[in-house]
């Protein structure tokens, strides 16, 4: 992508510098002067490509937001200037005030957009240039569920078939993480980028990015909420933080903590439960396997039977923060 800009602002100096020519070509008072036309043609185009980086990172949000302010200022300083306060009067005082009010208003209706351009939707997202419906009910990942990639098994599962989107910062926040020379924080970008790729992959989920720029003094947590809450999508996000936050600003939310749990299978008091056995417990002759949801179960007797599906009868349920802890006791080898 840079190479190409690269070659389009190269093709428009050179442009540029023909048109230069070609002007003082087309005009005989100037056509001495046809070097110096070319120099300024090259100069101009050179100073085009300044503007153009300068810009760089302007967005197409932003754009719609300085279009939207500069509409509403000329319209409010026409409006104002053709009322009853500029009636007579010397003229020449009369052109300056009209326009300072010209200049001053429309200064400030852009600013305002600018400030709250993320608060109207006057672009339809785009996610690789296709465009996406804004009507799909959408939901708003942040970087808790990302890097706890089970919203991958929800999507697959096509418990999760509204449009899925990640903003921009959260994105370039997970790409800073996998740059870090801590391993934690490695690992926790590449997880997060890891799932975004296989979420991209799904067929039928509608995947987007939120290209939104958001004050850089308001903290992650407020980042998100305004951006659901603008989006009027929904918050999925596996930090119970984030969760709280959300009930109490009143932001939409899926509660993916809860969904886990209720799709959990009930273990109850004197069930028969198979479970392989995959590590020794902190208690002798206790072995440690896990079901299907991630509770562990602690069986009695079955350290020698580690690598071995075992079938243990629960004698007790113990509720964490974590999920349940399952006690149980050896009944004999599952085969």
């Amino acid at each position: 992508m840079n190479q190409s800009i690269s070659v389009i602002r190269a093709i428009m100096v050179l442009f540029c510098g023909m048109g230069g020519y070609m002007v003082a070509y087309s005009f005989p008072d100037i056509e001495s002067s046809r070097t110096l036309a070319t120099v300024i043609g090259v100069l101009l185009g050179l100073f085009l490509a300044l503007i153009d980086v300068l810009l760089k990172g302007f967005s197409l949000r932003a754009l719609s937001g300085l279009t939207f302010g500069l509409l509403m200022g000329v319209l409010a300083s026409h409006f104002i200037t053709i009322s009853p306060l500029f009636d007579g009067g010397d003229a020449e005082v009369i052109y300056i005030s009209r326009l300072c009010v010209f200049i001053g208003v429309t200064y400030l209706s852009t600013v305002i957009a600018l400030r709250g351009r993320d608060e109207f939707n006057l672009v339809i997202p785009y996610v690789k240039f296709e465009p996406q419906s804004v009507e799909v009910p959408l939901v708003v990942l942040d970087t808790a569920a990302l890097v706890d990639g089970r919203v991958v098994k929800l999507a697959t599962a096509r418990l999760l078939s509204d449009a899925v989107a990640v903003p921009k910062f959260v994105i370039d926040e997970l790409h800073e993480q996998s740059a870090s020379s801590i391993v934690e924080e490695k690992n926790r970008g590449a997880r997060g980028l890891e799932t975004i790729r296989e979420l991209k992959g799904i067929a039928h989920l509608n995947f987007r990015v939120i290209d939104s720029e958001i004050e850089n003094n308001d903290s992650r947590d407020d980042k998100m909420l305004f951006l659901v809450s603008s989006s009027k999508g929904r918050l999925l996000t596996t930090s119970e933080s984030l969760l709280q936050k959300a009930k109490h600003n009143g932001v939409p939310y899926v509660d993916v903590l809860s969904l886990n749990k209720a799709l959990s299978h009930e273990v109850v008091v004197g069930e028969a439960v198979s479970v392989a056995v995959v590590k020794a417990g902190k208690e002798d002759g206790q072995g440690v396997g896990y079901l299907d949801d991630g509770s562990m179960v602690v069986v009695n007797q079955s350290a020698d039977l580690i690598g071995s599906n075992v079938l243990a009868e629960v004698e007790s349920v113990i509720p964490t923060s974590g999920g349940r802890l399952v006690f149980g006791k050896l009944l004999g080898e599952n085969n």
